[in-house]
């Protein structure tokens, strides 16, 4: 099954949070997966906790990957 979102970002937690406002003060509305928050909300756990991924709509997945391409992780 082909989907229109295409995953731009892997990391944790904290990362994640950071992508994810940035890509929505540039206009871009993300959706956040988290594997850890789902099991746990389903009442199982998960070899990889804390780990999200963040999905744009193919049309902004250029736009998305230049913002997150420029993040300083140092900062």
């Amino acid at each position: 099954m082909e989907s229109d979102y295409i995953k731009v970002f892997g990391g944790n937690v904290n990362e994640s949070n950071r992508v994810e406002q940035l890509l929505q003060e540039n206009d871009i509305s993300p959706i956040v997966k988290s594997e850890s928050e789902s099991a746990r909300l389903a009442g199982f756990g998960t070899p990889l906790p804390h780990i999200s991924e963040i999905y744009v709509h193919k049309d902004e997945e250029a736009k998305a990957l230049k913002i997150i391409s420029q993040l300083d992780w140092e900062a």
